[in-house]
């Protein structure tokens, strides 16, 4: 049956929605439920719905068809308001009322569905027609006395216990409504004020409640979430301060426990308490009287109860900080709360197995330092000397929570509780740093001495976890803090040697502690020899590759110009990793990376030899690989092996040294060297090679692109040194594309016009290679290029690069430009948002070339109406509107470099009716086109005059979307 049915047919809606709804609740037909579905939301937006859902509330209805019935209610009340007459608010809030105390007993969801309605129609009510809706609801529901003569229409009912939690219920959804309703601004604000007017009488009736001995645990519960919701309206901490210390009296009954918290929490967790500072006050003794319930429940390992007192204890401490430490008179207090949070963060058990509070406390040890930093000096002082040796506690607390498990322990639990303890251990450090700010040096001191003793005293039977957790404090310290100054680090690099890392856990963090000095070391070299061979003896372990790679690296890249006396050790420990460590491609480019910087530091007459022992085991397998079959495993070893030499070849760079010593950054681009780079060496020697694996791996784009970032992060390190290898590289470049083209040899190749565009004995290298590409390409675009959008903005790319760098390869009779054009338009067209960017990033430059190239000239007369027609399209709506400030740039340089031709094809493009959409009217284009044609410099203004006329195209001018 279609919606326009169900309007005509009323007295049959009331058994057609049975029907949709036993459909979509019970058929197990996944199209009939969809058409159920579809049935019953046009039901409800019908006029008939008024009248039928009153049918669907019969007692003798299964609770689903009354439940629809009550939602039905709502939906109109709260959307279709307007369709109704004055003269019928009071007869529909009659029928509500006595309908809602026909429900008292049940069913819940139906009941609080009609409590919903009625709170949507006492806020279509409020003030004006209904002005005291709380006080008549009271009187509605009275408990204990209800009262059938009070013009509701409400009917006697022999249940005082339903009356109640129904009048709780209808209080509580009120401030929910108000909450979720879509009102305007005003209206909110009317409303809110004609709410918080109510609360004279709802709260004696809270309290009566929530004291009274003859109040169920249900009454009470649902008393503290009508206080809850309450409070949502900010109704003010002054007016429901008794209320609130009531409620910490349901903290001692288990069933109220949870709710009870809730409720406290979100009293005083809203901003505004702060300006009742003496119900703030009040309110302290009672948290701070739950502290003893809380060391009971920590002992007894009741989590449940701990973490809610902490919820609560957090809640006052963090939201009010300020306003707490200025209360100079209550000082102790408030150091008694700090001190209670303290004992929060430091609860027994291990996060999250057997403990899960700790973490809620760690924001607000950040609250409170920034507040007592934000103090000026004088009045800072005084704060520091009260709360240092507390945050000194604190300290202590953060590492021993720090703490791994016994092995044993830590080897039981599951994966996710140790992802979750990891995360755990990096708040901490986070917090650890941040303390640094109030202790400063004192800590790291303080750190050191503990670690001293413990390896030092051969009274102290440290066990692993204590040695751990203070590496752990250092490096967190260490990560983000300069702690170059600090006169405990070379103490610290001393000590290091003595630790033993045969556990794993330990080893790891000594290894990430050692990164995390590595800028120390760089400056104090002479403590290389101390602390590299314990990197290296955890390079040699499988379990500590992660971390010993990682710091290595970082070694590497910090001490490269210290590192020659180890050189041989670090390569022959590396070498020894990369063949047990082939599985992990991530840690073998890492450690590939820290050897490319060890490389590029040493003596130059050494690195060719160095490097030739370090890649020459690979470049074999290489060889061996080539000679087999092709199957997937001998593919990704391949993929793998040239992915470290791209790694390799990303960092070795030895004109960084030379620019570090000459400190002239611009010799790497200007001086000749007097012998070949080693890379480029290598790559020649090995080019065969990468030819004999393209020829068998062509049609795969893996590993043709695995072959372009060799070549591709080589010539970004090296630039100008690569030279040598462009007239072979562009040789193979063109023919690989030409076989089977690829976007990576498209990107390579823009790359390579990039660096030596401009070195006049490698141009015709280049530009025999752009002249092969363009020929390929060109072709793919005549036969269709849609299923090609990676080569397409790769194309518009290179040309993008070519027009910037060296414009006049358009010179040349091989270069189609007239095609170029076509494929730059056809490229705006695609649905692929780095399609169109690179293509707009393409006219952009085309256009500003235009004066100095005759054949782009000759283009633009003859098809430059087609760009701008392109453009508009997608400015009308054929594009993203994301995209509108790279055709912006298009349009900008339309006017810049040929402003008489764009005003001519713009008046003849949008002249046509409905173009470039049928939103906009002939007055708006022509406003469109006089405010453009005015800006020949102004790129943010034509950013907005199109942004403003892409919204206006859209029908989006002024609903909001503009802002985003």
């Amino acid at each position: 049956i279609s919606a326009s049915e169900a309007q005509l047919c009323a007295s049959g809606a009331p058994v057609q929605s049975g029907e949709a709804l036993y459909q979509l609740y019970f058929d197990p037909d996944m199209e009939h439920k969809n058409a159920a579905q579809k049935w019953l939301t046009q039901a409800q937006a019908s006029a008939q719905a008024w009248h039928f859902c009153w049918a669907l509330l019969s007692p003798d209805r299964i609770p689903e068809v009354q439940f629809f019935g009550a939602s039905t209610l709502h939906t109109k009340i709260s959307r279709h308001w307007s369709d109704l007459t004055a003269d019928q608010h009071e007869s529909l809030r009659t029928q509500l009322l006595t309908h809602i105390l026909q429900f008292s007993s049940g069913p819940k969801v139906v009941l609080t569905r009609l409590c919903v309605a009625l709170a949507s129609l006492a806020l279509n009510l409020i003030p004006q027609a209904w002005s005291q809706p709380v006080a008549d609801m009271v009187r509605a529901f009275q408990p204990h006395k209800p009262d059938p003569e009070d013009g509701s229409g409400a009917k006697t009912s022999q249940d005082p216990h339903a009356h109640c939690l129904t009048l709780l219920e209808l209080l509580t959804v009120l401030p929910e409504e108000f909450q979720s309703g879509r009102l305007a601004q005003a209206r909110r604000g009317q409303l809110r004020e004609a709410l918080a007017g109510e609360w004279p009488v709802v709260c004696p009736l809270l309290r009566q409640l929530l004291q009274s001995q003859d109040s169920s645990n249900q009454v009470k519960e649902k008393v503290l979430r009508c206080l809850s919701s309450w409070v949502a309206l900010d109704v003010p901490l002054g007016e429901i301060q008794e209320l609130v210390q009531d409620c910490f009296t349901a903290l001692s009954n288990p069933e109220l426990f949870d709710t009870a918290v809730e409720t406290i929490v979100n009293a005083i967790s809203q901003p505004d308490c702060q300006r009742y500072i003496n119900a703030l006050l009040s309110l302290m003794p009672l948290v701070l009287g739950l502290y003893d319930q809380l060391k009971t429940a920590a002992q007894d390992g009741n989590m449940e109860t701990s973490h809610g007192i902490c919820r609560i204890a957090v809640a006052l401490g963090e939201t009010h900080s300020r306003v707490l430490l200025e209360q100079v008179d209550h000082w102790q207090e408030y150091l008694a709360l700090v001190n209670m949070i303290l004992f929060c963060t430091g609860i027994p058990g291990h996060y999250p197995v057997n403990e899960t509070t700790s973490s809620l406390t760690l924001t607000f040890w950040y609250t409170l330092q920034d507040d007592i930093l934000s103090f000026e000096e004088e009045k800072q002082a005084v704060y520091l000397q009260v709360y240092r040796p507390v945050y000194f506690q604190l300290v202590d607390v953060l590492l021993h929570k720090s703490h791994y498990p016994s092995q044993e322990e830590y080897a039981s639990w599951s994966s996710d509780d140790k992802e979750q303890f990891r995360i755990y251990r990096v708040d901490i450090s986070d917090t650890l740093m941040y303390v640094y700010e109030m202790l400063g040096a004192e800590l790291l001191s303080n750190l050191y001495d503990r670690l001293g003793r413990l390896l030092m005293d051969p009274q102290q039977s440290a066990v692993w976890q204590d040695i751990e957790a203070l590496l752990f404090g250092f490096q967190s310290i260490a990560e983000t803090i300069d702690v170059n100054y600090s006169d405990v680090i070379p103490g610290l690099i001393g000590l290091i040697p003595r630790i033993n890392i045969s556990n794993i856990l330990l080893a790891d963090t000594v290894m990430y502690t050692i990164g995390s000095l590595a800028e120390w070391l760089a400056d104090h070299p002479v403590m290389l020899g101390g602390i590299l061979p314990m990197v290296l003896q955890g390079l040699a372990k499988p379990e500590l590759s992660v971390s010993s790679v990682s710091t290595l690296k970082r070694i590497c890249r910090e001490c490269r110009y210290d590192l020659g006396p180890y050189a041989q050790d670090i390569l022959t420990v590396s070498q020894v990793r990369h063949r047990s460590m082939h599985s992990n491609r991530s840690q073998c480019m890492w450690l590939m990376q820290g050897l490319g910087f060890l490389l590029s530091a040493l003596p130059s007459e050494e690195i060719l030899g160095r490097l030739h022992s370090l890649i020459t085991p690979h470049i074999q397998q290489l060889d061996t690989l080539t000679q087999q079959e092709l199957n997937p495993t001998n593919k990704q070893t391949i993929i793998h092996i040239l992915g470290m030499l791209s790694s390799l070849f990303t960092t070795l760079d030895i004109n960084r040294q030379a620019d570090c010593l000459e400190g002239a950054t611009s010799s790497r681009l200007t001086s000749p060297q007097s012998a070949q780079n080693p890379v480029v060496v290598v790559l020649q020697q090995v080019f065969t090679l990468i030819q004999t694996i393209l020829s068998k791996w062509l049609h795969d784009s893996e590993v043709v692109e695995a072959v372009c970032g060799v070549f591709d992060k080589s010539v970004r390190t090296l630039l100008h040194d690569f030279g040598p290898m462009v007239a072979q590289l562009s040789e193979m470049l063109g023919e690989i594309y030409s076989t089977f083209p690829q976007a990576s040899a498209l990107d390579l190749a823009r790359q390579m016009v990039h660096i030596f565009a401009g070195e006049e004995h490698l141009i015709s290298n280049i530009r025999s290679l752009t002249e092969v590409l363009t020929s390929t390409t060109l072709t793919i675009f005549q036969q269709g290029p849609r299923d090609h959008p990676d080569i397409a903005e790769s194309f518009m790319d290179l040309h993008a690069q070519i027009l910037k760098r060296k414009p006049d390869l358009y010179q040349s009779e091989q270069l189609d430009v007239k095609a170029l054009f076509y494929c730059g338009i056809l490229s705006l067209k695609f649905p692929e948002t780095p399609t169109v960017k690179a293509a707009s990033q393409f006219f952009t430059e085309f256009l500003s070339r235009c004066k100095d190239v005759p054949s782009l000239s000759d283009v633009l007369q003859r098809d430059g109406k087609l760009l701008t027609e392109t453009i508009l399209q997608a400015v009308g709506g054929e594009s993203p509107r994301s995209l509108t400030e790279h055709f912006s740039e298009v349009l900008l340089n339309l006017n810049r470099y040929c402003p008489a031709l764009l005003s001519q094809w713009l008046k003849e493009t949008l002249q046509a009716p409905g173009f470039p959409s049928a939103q906009v009217t002939a007055e708006q284009k022509h406003t469109f086109s006089q405010q453009l044609l005015r800006e020949q410099t102004n790129k943010r203004r034509v950013k907005e005059i199109v942004k403003e006329f892409a919204l206006l195209c859209r029908g989006l001018q002024g609903s909001g979307y503009s802002d985003y």
